[in-house]
C-alpha cells in the first residue's frame, strides 16, 4: 500500500471517454506513476482514459477523485467508475471542468476532445501547469504554453519539476 502524506499533492489526468488500446495503456501508466509517488490522482470519474488512469492510481494502491458531471439521485452511465475511491457528486456536468481545471497542483492532458481542451484552457487561465500528451493545440494570450511532451516518461519527469517546485514553495 502506497504512503499518502497528510497534505498531498493532486495531479489532475483528463482525457477523452474513448481513445485506442495504446492511449488508453499511457493513461494507465500515468496513474500508476501518480499513486507510486504518494500523490492523489483526480480525473472525470468516467470511462475511457478517465477510467484507465484510475484504474494504474487504484491498483498501485493511491487514492483516486472522481469529479461527477451527475449528482447521485441521476445516476450516469460509466460514472464512477469502479477505481473512484472517493466520488464527488457535482450535477454540473460540463461545468465540473472548473473543478477538474482548478483543483490539481498540475494538469497532465491525454488526447481527448472538447471536454479536455475546455479543461485545458480553465487549468491555463487558472495557472495550473498543464503538461499535454497527444492534447488538443490551445494557447492563450498571457497564460504559460501547455508543456508538451512526447512520451509518458517525458510526462512524468515534468510533472515531478512542477511537483517539486510545489512542495518547495508549499502553496498550500
Amino acid at each position: 500500500m502506497i504512503s499518502i502524506p497528510r497534505k498531498p499533492l493532486i495531479v489532475g489526468v483528463m482525457g477523452s471517454h474513448g481513445e485506442e488500446p495504446e492511449v488508453r495503456e499511457q493513461a494507465r501508466l500515468l496513474g500508476e506513476a501518480i499513486a507510486r509517488r504518494g500523490h492523489v490522482l483526480l480525473t472525470g470519474g468516467g470511462t475511457g482514459l478517465m477510467k484507465a488512469a484510475s484504474e494504474g492510481a487504484h491498483g498501485a494502491g493511491g487514492l483516486v477523485i472522481g469529479i461527477l458531471p451527475n449528482d447521485r439521485q441521476r445516476p450516469m452511465n460509466g460514472y464512477p467508475n469502479e477505481f473512484i475511491d472517493i466520488a464527488i457528486y457535482t450535477g454540473m456536468y460540463e461545468a465540473r471542468n472548473v473543478i477538474n481545471a482548478k483543483t490539481p497542483h498540475v494538469l497532465i492532458a491525454l488526447a481527448g476532445g472538447a471536454g479536455t481542451l475546455s479543461e485545458i484552457a480553465l487549468a491555463l487561465r487558472a495557472e495550473t501547469p498543464v503538461i499535454g500528451l497527444h492534447c488538443p493545440e490551445v494557447s492563450l494570450s498571457g497564460a504559460d504554453p501547455v508543456i508538451r511532451v512526447a512520451s509518458v516518461a517525458e510526462a512524468i519527469r515534468e510533472m515531478d519539476r512542477i511537483l517539486e517546485g510545489v512542495r518547495a514553495a508549499t502553496l498550500y
